[in-house]
């Protein structure tokens, strides 16, 4: 038996085959591990289809106590489960125990939330009601920067709502979510919860299947177009989350030696790998030179290496793939402007970049105009704050962005028009459980957090009652 199991109908069960799981700080064997056939994923689907009439027919109370568990659970086994994750996702330790706390909280956020009956109107002819009903069996697919919290960005909030799930973590980092389940196990009615892994091939079985109701997919948007096709045909409900190309502009009155340091930690946290991360910073020509000197100086100054080594502040590219397009970026960002920090890979094993900063770079590159995920920003100069609007809003992506400036007022007129999900001013990377988060355009659809994230996975049923 392996150390890692599947989790089906409350079940501790074998993969159909094994593969391994790699370490990108090594690229050594950190695990075997389970790898679902269809048939399985199919029979998890139906024991989360077998548990849903009785679970969404709990008390939400009933259910409340169940998340709350969960997080006592999650903290309780924090130091493990972070253990597993640094090894196979790279990030370090700290940031991993801090990923593990970010998870539990969500947990503990969701349980807060209520789905009281809402009363839409109330007059001497009629009453009318709205009542939020649970959907069914939901499968959320989840990628390989943050495996563990952004499965809870939507577990809890379906849970809480009475749904039953399949979840299904990336190939390259199954561990932490596989010993999840097997933590999670006891505390949920047998196929309310269900874990299923796979080697990113059993993607189209799951958002085909015509037993599962919903949707919730966190990645690229190539994969995002193919899943919302599959979808089609039984007319799923879908909370996508996609690519983003964000972009952070910064005006001529700022303070450089303030927020260098606050652009940096939005750029390059997890390496980069971050789907809000800024990857395009716009920097009015007042302030450029200044800005570009204290950036190279924090890159050059930043320590990458191992998660378990003490002082690692970045890790690796979580897998040879990724590693191999920022590599090919890296080189387009060298060939059309200037390197001037970082763009060198060490030596040894592993999928290392250290964080690069390119200046003189435009608009018409690709490392500009593509999403590089990855721990390499081009700084790109503008004088006009009507160009450089048109210039952020003409990709096809609209996940989130920022405008940083010493002027309140100033800087909120052009976070207005800004063509995105989530702007930010003076700040970055600011997610939390109460805010809503969703993308526009090529970047997704639906909410997820907050209360808008709990009523995406319920069906208001209006109910509509004659007085007289």
């Amino acid at each position: 038996m392996s150390e890692f199991q599947l989790l089906i109908d409350g079940q501790l069960v074998d993969g159909d085959r094994m593969s391994n799981v790699i370490n990108p700080s090594t690229e050594t064997v950190v695990a075997e591990c389970p790898r679902a056939s269809a048939a399985q994923l199919s029979a998890a689907v139906m024991a989360a289809k077998r548990a849903f009439p009785a679970w969404s027919s709990t008390s939400i109370e009933t259910r409340r106590a169940a998340l709350i568990a969960s997080a006592d659970v999650l903290e309780a086994n924090a130091t493990m489960l972070a253990g597993i994750l640094t090894q196979e996702q790279g990030k370090p330790l700290p940031a991993s125990l801090e990923e593990i706390a970010y998870t539990a909280a969500f947990f503990r956020y969701f349980a807060s939330l209520d789905l009281p009956v809402e009363l839409i109107a109330d007059d001497a002819n009629r009453r009318v009601e709205g009542h939020y009903k649970a959907l069914g069996v939901v499968g959320l697919i989840v990628p390989w920067n943050y495996p563990l919290v952004l499965l809870a960005f939507s577990l809890p909030a379906a849970l809480l709502a009475g749904n039953t799930v399949v979840a299904k973590p990336a190939g390259t980092t199954p561990l932490a979510t596989l010993a999840m389940g097997r933590l999670l196990a006891p505390i949920f009615p047998a196929g309310v919860l269900n874990v299923i892994a796979d080697d990113n091939d059993l993607g189209d079985e799951l958002t085909g299947h015509p037993d599962v109701a919903k949707i919730c997919f966190t990645g690229s948007t190539a994969t995002g177009r193919k899943v919302m096709l599959r979808a089609a045909d039984t007319f799923k409900r879908l909370t996508l989350e996609m690519g983003g190309n964000d972009a952070a502009i910064v005006l001529d009155d700022v303070d450089v030696s303030d927020i260098a340091p606050k652009l940096f930690a939005s750029a390059f946290a997890n390496s980069g790998q971050v789907c809000i991360a800024v990857k395009r910073l716009y920097v009015h020509d007042k302030v450029y030179d200044a800005m570009c000197a204290a950036l190279a100086t924090l890159a050059d100054a930043a320590t990458v290496g191992d998660g378990f080594s003490e002082g690692t502040q970045f890790g690796p590219l979580q897998n040879r793939r990724q590693y191999e397009r920022v590599k090919d970026l890296l080189e387009d960002g060298r060939a059309n402007g200037q390197v001037i920090a970082g763009g060198t890979l060490p030596e040894g094993k592993g999928f290392f970049i250290r964080p690069t900063i390119i200046r003189d770079i435009t608009d018409g590159t690709r490392l500009v105009d593509e999403e590089q995920f990855g721990p390499v920003l081009p700084v790109i100069r503008f004088t006009d704050t009507d160009d450089v609007l048109t210039r952020v809003n003409a990709g096809p992506h609209g996940l989130g962005g920022s405008v940083w400036s010493g002027d309140l007022t100033r800087a909120c007129t052009i976070a207005e028009r800004m063509d995105c999900g989530t702007v930010w001013v003076n700040k970055h990377l600011d997610l939390s459980p109460d805010v809503p988060f969703g993308g526009s355009r090529h970047s997704g659809m639906g909410s997820e957090l907050g209360k808008d994230g709990l009523l995406d996975f319920t069906q208001r049923r209006v109910i509509n009652i004659a007085k007289q």
